[in-house]
C-alpha cells in the first residue's frame, strides 16, 4: 500500500480537505506577521490532535489550509478547532486588531480533495464482477 495512507486500528484512510477561512465582514486585517501567527497556530494544533497540514497561505482577509486527518474528526470539528484555537492566540497576541470579539466569519469553505476525479470512480465500481 502507498504510505500516502494513514494507517489505524481498524481503518486504513486518506481523507484531505481544502479550508478557506475568511475574517469577520472580510476586513482586511493581515499583513506578514499576522499571518504567521495564525500559520504557527494551526500547526501547534495539527501536531496535538494529530492531523497534518500539507500547505497552509492567506491574504488580508481570508486563509486557505490543505489539511489531511485522521476519521475520528469531521471537517466540521477541524474548523471548529483550527478557528477557535487561532482566534484566541490572535487576540492575545494582537490587542489593537479590531476583531476584539470575532476574528472569523462563522461560515466556512471545505473541498474533500485527492484521489481519483469523480468519472473514473464511477466508472471503477461500474465495472466491479458482481455476483
Amino acid at each position: 500500500m502507498n504510505k500516502e495512507y494513514r494507517r489505524g486500528k481498524h481503518s486504513v484512510t486518506s481523507l484531505k480537505s481544502h479550508l478557506v477561512f475568511v475574517t469577520k465582514y472580510r476586513k482586511k486585517i493581515f499583513d506578514a506577521q499576522r499571518l504567521e501567527v495564525l500559520i504557527q497556530s494551526f500547526f501547534q494544533l495539527a501536531k496535538k490532535m494529530d492531523f497534518s497540514i500539507l500547505e497552509v497561505n492567506g491574504e488580508g482577509d481570508h486563509v486557505h489550509l490543505l489539511v489531511e486527518y485522521p476519521p475520528k474528526y469531521s471537517v466540521s470539528q477541524l474548523v471548529n478547532h483550527l478557528k477557535g484555537v487561532s482566534s484566541r492566540i490572535y487576540r492575545k497576541q494582537f490587542t489593537d486588531s479590531p476583531h476584539t470579539e470575532h476574528l472569523w466569519s462563522p461560515s466556512y469553505f471545505a473541498c474533500s480533495v485527492g484521489g481519483a476525479p469523480i468519472e473514473v470512480l464511477k466508472e471503477y465500481i461500474k465495472n466491479q464482477n458482481s455476483p
